[in-house]
């Protein structure tokens, strides 16, 4: 610590007393604020994005701005679960090919 005291030239005894300090209020606001988007994530079956999340907050009565959920979102690690996509056909050749029965003809001589 004494190191990186003098690296930045603050005095050991002003870093202490900095870590004694209580949290501010906002980091108390934040701390059950991310709680309550935990327990709604995880109501969700892990599934809710920050929109949503911000939208359950409302509902229960909780105001706080879209941008400051997707913030304490992204710091706890929290994503919404991005859907998947369909299997595509795949290229190659086909393995089942059916029968010509009713020959019919793609390039004709004359109408």
């Amino acid at each position: 610590v004494r190191l990186l005291c003098r690296v930045l030239d603050v005095h050991p005894s002003g870093f202490y007393a900095w870590l004694q300090q209580p949290h501010s209020q906002r980091h108390q606001a934040d701390l059950r604020l991310t709680g309550q988007i935990k327990q709604f994530w995880l109501e969700s079956g892990c599934v809710y994005g920050y929109r949503k999340i911000h939208l359950d907050l409302r509902d229960s009565g909780q105001q706080c701005g879209v941008n400051r959920v997707w913030r304490l979102m992204k710091r706890v690690g929290i994503k919404a679960q991005v859907g998947y996509r369909s299997p595509r056909a795949r290229k190659g050749e086909a393995s089942i090919v059916s029968p010509n029965r009713l020959q019919r003809q793609f390039n004709p001589d004359a109408p």
